[in-house]
């Protein structure tokens, strides 16, 4: 049984397929397939991109897809940079740049340090209908200043308080154990070993 994982993103890849091994399903991405035109993702919800995503390549490949869409929720910039963290401030603009840009708002702000989240919304989908999906958050509070040479994305500024450390400072068996993207996929997992037919088909 095949199950595309769609994402060309090579770091989530190497989250991603330690926590699916030994679930005797072929995993493939999209860099292994004909290139598939990619889904707007213009939802305002989590939920809403990760439904499409799923919808769309399981529709163009014929597979049984999982997608995700995720991101990095900071309560005191009313949530942002949310569902468009991928595309903060333009999609070329380098993480560096956005940090800086995060820093500015949130200096001119009071109180601190300033609570945020990194949330996972994932979905299946097979033969054009969404049959499993989960939402997971980690919460933490928004760092000093950028620390860490792990991980990808906002991690270095996400400081995750029961560690002491940014995520980005976190080895991969600590980051697994605890980062939203890690939770979702173990439930995935375990639904799939729950019942692989309701999920993978037949």
């Amino acid at each position: 049984m095949r199950l595309l994982v769609a994402t060309t993103n090579a770091s989530k890849l190497r989250e991603i397929r330690p926590l699916l091994a030994g679930l005797d399903v072929d995993l493939v991405t999209l860099d292994d397939l004909p290139p598939v035109p990619e889904p707007a993702e213009t939802a305002d919800t989590f939920w809403e991109n990760a439904r499409e995503k799923a919808l769309a390549y399981a529709r163009a490949t014929g597979h049984v897809t999982v997608a995700e869409d995720s991101g990095l929720v900071i309560d005191a910039l009313g949530g942002e940079p949310g569902v468009r963290s991928a595309r903060y401030l333009g999609a070329g603009v380098g993480y560096p740049d956005r940090f800086t840009d995060i820093y500015r708002r949130l200096a001119g702000l009071p109180g601190g340090p300033h609570d945020a989240h990194f949330v996972t919304a994932l979905a299946v989908a097979r033969d054009g209908a969404v049959v499993f999906e989960v939402e997971s958050r980690i919460d933490g509070v928004i760092a000093a200043a950028p620390s860490g040479t792990h991980g990808f994305g906002y991690d270095p500024i996400f400081l995750y308080p029961p560690f002491g450390k940014t995520t980005a400072e976190l080895i991969p068996e600590e980051k697994a154990a605890v980062s939203h993207r890690a939770r979702a996929f173990r439930d995935l997992r375990r639904a799939i070993r729950a019942d692989r037919v309701a999920i993978l088909g037949g």
